[in-house]
């Protein structure tokens, strides 16, 4: 049977790139979203023995807990986790509302550690192992004007990383993080045309980045050359933090 891996937020952007490359490497995949979006459809009729799709806010806790324990029951224990699933707002923290703050929070720090606890109740018990992928993001390392909250919430997850690669280390389960860099997906449609020039400008190798940039390192920790990574943040950023 194939390894099953469980990502959060596959419908769109890099949680969709990372779900069609986990496809075609062979890996069974459980994946949620608010909405399937127009591009999981034909992936699902693509690929009906080892793709599952449930809708699901991981940042409700009983909404979290009802997929992974749907996806357990589709494919059994899961062999990795890679939590994905992600909002951004962005403002000014003295006038940003509370409503958007509280939402930041729910979806990208509290909703992947309610996943990762559900998650791992089943890849405890699981022999040989496993794998946990946090995407945080390089504005959890650096910041950036307008991005505060945001910036606490992807920071959190790489606290989340390093604490958690301690806990499950024994068992054979490796944590780490991938924080890549500004990409050119839906979450960077409210940059400005300045404030994309002023960015590529900065990048040593002078793009956005793309989800295909980041998936190749996902493959990778989640392979048999990694066993020995774990509470690590890899940057994938085209050097604009070096």
């Amino acid at each position: 049977m194939s390894r099953t891996v469980i990502v959060t937020g596959g419908s769109r952007g890099l949680g969709l790139a990372i779900t069609r490359a986990l496809l075609e490497a062979g890996y069974a995949v459980a994946t949620c979203s608010r909405h399937p979006g127009d591009d999981l459809p034909p992936l699902l009729a693509a690929y009906p023995d080892r793709l599952f799709w449930q809708q699901a806010d991981i940042g409700v806790a009983a909404s979290s807990q009802a997929f992974i324990d749907g996806a357990v029951q589709r494919f059994g224990a899961p062999w990795a986790l890679i939590n994905n699933a992600g909002i951004a707002r962005e403002g000014i923290l003295a006038t940003l509302p509370l409503v958007e703050v509280d939402d930041l929070i729910q979806t990208n720090l509290t909703g992947a550690i309610q996943v990762a606890r559900a998650a791992l109740r089943h890849m405890l018990s699981r022999p040989g192992g496993g794998r946990i992928i946090n995407i945080s993001s390089i504005i959890g390392q650096r910041g950036y004007t307008g991005l505060a909250a945001y910036a606490a919430t992807k920071a959190g997850l790489d606290g989340l990383t390093r604490a958690l690669a301690r806990e499950v280390g024994r068992r054979r389960i490796t944590v780490n993080s991938v924080a890549p860099g500004y990409l050119d997906t839906e979450m960077s449609g409210t940059l400005s045309g300045g404030q994309r020039e002023q960015i590529v400008r900065r990048t040593p190798l002078g793009r956005l980045g793309t989800a295909d940039d980041v998936v190749p390192a996902i493959l990778f920790l989640l392979g048999d050359g990694a066993h020995f990574i774990t509470g690590q943040t890899l940057t994938i950023d085209g050097g604009i933090t070096c």
